[in-house]
């Protein structure tokens, strides 16, 4: 395991994260032995966030005894200062530590959200106060839209990006990472499986070692998956013709019928919720189907409203089939909540 620097901060970290979506489906001794099996493996940076249910709590229990020793990342969808002022306070006290190293605005992609993160006491400035009372280190954002993605880090307000990177998803090694790399900005690779798409990590970490400059997170729900990915660190990065096909044709197959979450499809005129449906099954894939039935419920519930009236096909830049995964997605929705929910 290399150890490099994060960005322009002076922070030194792991080139491996951890993310904390996962262990959110474990039981809390599992989830306390994968985050300590990460640790020895020698896993230095952490993220989570507050919306993760239980994951923070499990952070705490399992790392606050190296606190010191490690880099712990959390984020926050609330864009008003109050909200996001309440949610660091939760987040520290469910980490067991006086501070986090960074904070992260959640999944900015509309213009909508990120007027009210940099408004007068918005977001933003809660944040700032924070880092000023020592309760925060740094400050990033994460997104899933690069326009947005290159706004926001241009104004030089923010330390990292956080943002999809894979096989499936290659977009931001066009002009998002070259830019965070100009700037100094570092370059944190949520979704390194496509949030579930790609079963094949050793391929799936051949791509993502191209880039040195990177910070992977994946989410691990056990020791031994532990164990697998911190073993491709261990040994040169040999990308073969045979394995950049084998991407190509999972990437053709999969681009059929998989959502980038870019947004670009919303407002719906009729009030769906469509990048929620759209990645309904992934999501339920990585938090389990009773955790994420829950979890969604009150956006999935707008799916029945789709008219079918095309508005947001032309708008997709993938050519999506979208009101007919909005079927097939509720449909598992219906049967996930059948089976797991009492209501």
């Amino acid at each position: 395991m290399r150890y490099l620097p994060f960005g322009s901060t002076g922070a030194i970290v792991s080139e491996l994260g951890f993310g904390g979506i996962p262990i959110i489906r474990l039981t809390t001794g599992d989830a306390v032995r994968v985050l300590k099996r990460a640790y020895d493996k020698g896993i230095t940076f952490f993220d989570t966030a507050n919306s993760y249910e239980s994951s923070e709590e499990k952070f705490g229990m399992a790392l606050s005894g190296v606190r010191e020793k490690i880099f712990i990342a959390t984020k926050s969808k609330n864009r008003n200062g109050k909200g996001v002022t309440e949610h660091i306070d939760l987040s520290l006290k469910r980490m067991k530590t006086d501070y986090v190293d960074l904070f992260q605005f959640h999944q900015v992609v509309q213009e909508k959200d990120w007027q009210e993160i940099i408004a007068p006491g918005g977001a933003l400035e809660a944040a700032l106060e924070a880092q000023r009372k020592g309760k925060v280190r740094f400050i990033g954002i994460t997104s899933h839209g690069i326009p947005m993605a290159m706004k926001a880090i241009s104004t030089g307000k923010f330390v990292s990006i956080q943002f999809p990177f894979n096989f499936i998803e290659t977009g931001a090694a066009e002009s998002l990472l070259p830019l965070a790399q100009k700037m100094g900005i570092a370059f944190i690779a949520m979704k390194p499986f496509a949030g579930g798409a790609i079963s094949d990590a050793s391929l799936a970490f051949k791509f993502l070692r191209s880039y040195p400059y990177i910070l992977p997170i994946p989410g691990y729900d056990s020791v031994e998956s532990v164990d697998q990915v911190t073993s491709f660190y261990g040994s040169p990065n040999d990308v073969s013709e045979e394995d950049r096909r084998a991407m190509e044709s999972i990437a053709d197959t999969m681009g059929k019928e998989f959502c980038r979450r870019c947004e670009y499809c919303q407002p719906c005129p009729h009030g769906v919720s469509i990048t929620l449906g759209m990645t309904y099954p992934l999501l339920a894939s990585r938090m389990s189907p009773q955790v994420a039935c829950g979890y969604v419920t009150k956006a999935l519930e707008t799916l029945p409203q789709c008219v079918e009236c095309g508005a947001c096909l032309p708008k997709c830049p993938y050519n999506l089939p979208i009101p007919d995964m909005l079927k097939k997605h509720y449909a598992l929705f219906r049967e996930h909540r059948r089976l797991y929910s009492n209501g």
